[in-house]
């Protein structure tokens, strides 16, 4: 075979790959934002989200260079997004293709870039100028990904707020806004994403829609037969995602690109919340998530969607204590700025007899929360305490004839393998050997004592 078919047959099957993943359509990511102090740095995220956890795929809010570049040989799939207030410039090509050279094409080769983000929400803006710019943007960003050969792998799309519904129930009901924006911006993009094979990304939060009367319904736990009757269709919902999912869809249909894929940009529930908002702690955080990643992931589909898989990215993977508005805005995160899990939903790998799971150190963010074990008391961690202080503990610990095995490579809890699980793990193990005094957790003033157990996994907790 010569050279150059040797190089045409390889391109082939690498463009028949990336034709069969972006058919499967499945995948679970995570939404990684920055607006916090004391995160670690974009390096130390990236082997994290590679190597201990289960997704596959993660969302940045910007195309900082350090952050998308961290994502090397990781093989998980990297949104970047433009900001809201770049739009405008990329009307113009050129901008266009500076902006692919500079933030896109240095990554290439090791950075497994699957899409460029335009902004978020625009189309909810009710910013004219801004709405007329989004589809000639996405137009002109694409034409700079064909100019290097790179418009079959990276694909480019406009994450949308559910505000863009008129109408959402019954689902079969949902329809577009009607008005300016409709007009300008849905159906030409809508069109560019048939076009181009890219999805209609939404941010999906039933978290935002639900009554105190409705709390069951939206995490998931009302039953099939139980649900919410569709009159028009018969279709019955068992969540409220499925129900907005099905919305967008209806809407999709009535202009005509049922054939566009949806994809769930952002979803998620916050853990913590000030007293007046209703269904915000740390139980309901974990149910949600968990139930969606298990849901979405399994095939089953959407009434008007069935036997389907869905691609989802839960907001967010981190606590961001720098975001504006109520005490939930800043208590999305699945960790805490030291990557400890704030609770389990089934995403940390583990080593041990080959399964996969978790239930990381379940930290106390809530005071209002009730004691699952009113009797029994674990000492862990203080949030945000600095690493060297933690390792200090550790290191104080196995000195003190505590056996450290289980935080070992194999051991029952190296998984997650962060300094603040290992710390946590063996500072409670003091705490117990010695006698559950308050002051046998104290550790300079970095332990404090938790009435939920942090045990998870394998990862069992002495009490």
């Amino acid at each position: 075979m010569s050279m150059s078919a040797s190089i045409s047959s390889t391109l082939s099957i690498l463009f028949l790959v990336s034709i069969l993943k972006a058919v499967d359509g499945g995948g679970i990511g995570v939404s990684y934002g920055r607006s916090a102090t004391n995160l670690p740095p974009p390096a130390q995220v990236a082997q994290f989200l590679a190597h201990s956890t289960t997704f596959d795929r993660v969302k940045l809010f910007d195309a900082d260079p350090a952050a998308v570049q961290a994502f090397a040989n990781t093989d998980l799939a990297v949104d970047i997004t433009v900001p809201n207030n770049l739009i405008a410039n990329l009307t113009d090509l050129r901008f266009a293709r500076r902006w692919v050279r500079a933030n896109i094409a240095p990554h290439v080769d090791d950075v497994n870039i699957a899409r460029i983000l335009l902004g978020n929400e625009v189309v909810s803006t009710a910013n004219r100028k801004l709405i007329s710019a989004l589809v000639p943007a996405m137009q002109n960003l694409h034409t700079a990904l064909i100019g290097l050969s790179l418009q079959h792998r990276i694909k480019v799309a406009a994450p949308q707020s559910l505000a863009v519904l008129a109408a959402s129930d019954p689902p079969s009901a949902g329809k577009f806004k009607d008005g300016y924006a409709a007009a300008a911006v849905m159906k030409p993009l809508l069109s560019f994403l048939r076009a181009t094979a890219s999805p209609f990304m939404v941010n999906a939060y039933p978290f935002f829609g639900f009554t105190i009367d409705t709390l069951d319904y939206a995490l998931f736990r009302a039953s099939a037969g139980g649900g919410v009757v569709d009159e028009s269709t018969g279709g019955v919902y068992s969540n409220m995602l499925d129900a907005q999912l099905d919305a967008v869809f209806s809407a999709m249909k009535r202009l005509g690109f049922a054939d566009v894929d949806i994809v769930v940009a952002e979803t998620g529930w916050p853990s913590a919340g000030d007293p007046w908002e209703v269904g915000v702690n740390v139980d309901n955080a974990r149910e949600y998530n968990k139930n969606l990643v298990e849901h979405v992931a399994s095939g089953v589909g959407t009434p008007l969607q069935p036997n389907r898989t869905f691609e989802a990215y839960v907001f967010s993977l981190f606590n961001e204590n720098l975001k504006p508005g109520p005490l939930s805005e800043r208590n999305f995160g699945l960790f805490r700025a030291d990557m400890v899990p704030v609770y389990d939903i089934g995403v940390l790998k583990t080593e041990v007899g080959g399964q996969e799971g978790s239930n990381a150190p379940v930290q106390v963010l809530n005071p209002t929360l009730p004691s699952k074990a009113d009797s029994k008391k674990w000492c862990v961690p203080k949030p945000n305490t600095e690493m060297l202080l933690l390792q200090e503990n550790i290191e104080y610990v196995c000195g003190q004839s505590i056996n450290c095995e289980p935080i070992q490579p194999g051991g029952m809890c190296y998984f997650p393998d962060t300094v603040a699980a290992h710390a946590s793990f063996l500072m409670n193990e003091y705490y117990q050997a010695f006698g559950r005094n308050d002051f046998d957790c104290d550790f300079g003033q970095t332990g404090m004592i938790t009435t939920i157990d942090p045990s998870y996994g394998t990862c069992i907790y002495s009490s």
